[in-house]
């Protein structure tokens, strides 16, 4: 056998894996993800549900339906703090409010949302709640928060695109536990149900919150 064969078959050999699931199609640049790497979804950050239909005039329904999924979302999976001051401590006053399930707990107000398009899965969009600090001595100052506690960037812009992996895209648990002051987005002695503070967000240094 031929060198050049050789090396032809050696790279077939190496490369078969990733083949075996690359889409068959092409997908519009943007909206959807293939090969065998994890590069990022594209999604933008909203302030409000007009924002993204200004954005998206084709996608009218789909962001009033991802606004109130992430409305949903936000009452299930929001950080709960025991006292107003603890909330207030970490988001300001005018972002917290009291827990509609649990009257003795707090937790911030929901200001944003994620939207990005979606080709695959059973719905044409994808939305999370969105949450920012407007207390300047809180470290989560101005800064667009998962509530998983990813940071996605400053709040301080009319939309802001950014990058998601897939993993961050997954279900998240209903919160079933308060955490402590400073315990958002930290590896401090945080009472959550959530996942493991040593998550990271795409292309960020910070850590998620919980314990």
């Amino acid at each position: 056998m031929k060198r050049s064969k050789q090396v032809v078959l050696a790279h077939m050999k190496k490369d078969w894996h990733c083949a075996a699931y690359a889409p068959i199609t092409v997908a519009i640049a943007g909206l959807a993800l293939s090969g065998c790497g994890d590069s990022g979804k594209d999604a933008v950050i909203y302030k409000n549900v007009n924002d993204c239909i200004n954005d998206n005039p084709s996608y009218t329904t789909e962001c009033k339906a991802a606004y109130q999924n992430a409305v949903s979302e936000s009452a299930r999976t929001a950080p709960r703090y025991n006292s107003l001051n603890e909330c207030i401590a970490d988001f300001g006053v005018d972002m917290c409010r009291s827990d509609p399930n649990n009257h003795s707990w707090f937790m911030p107000a929901m200001a944003g949302f994620m939207f990005a398009r979606m080709l695959d899965g059973p719905r044409s969009y994808y939305s999370q709640p969105m949450f920012y600090s407007d207390y300047p001595y809180s470290p989560y100052y101005h800064q667009w928060r998962s509530a998983s506690g990813n940071n996605y960037g400053s709040s301080g812009y009319r939309t802001n695109p950014v990058k998601i992996h897939r993993d961050q895209m997954k279900p998240k648990p209903t919160v079933t536990r308060t955490i402590s002051r400073g315990g958002f987005g930290s590896t401090s002695s945080a009472k959550s149900s959530w996942g493991s503070s040593s998550n990271r967000s795409f292309g960020s240094s910070s850590r998620s919150w919980g314990g």
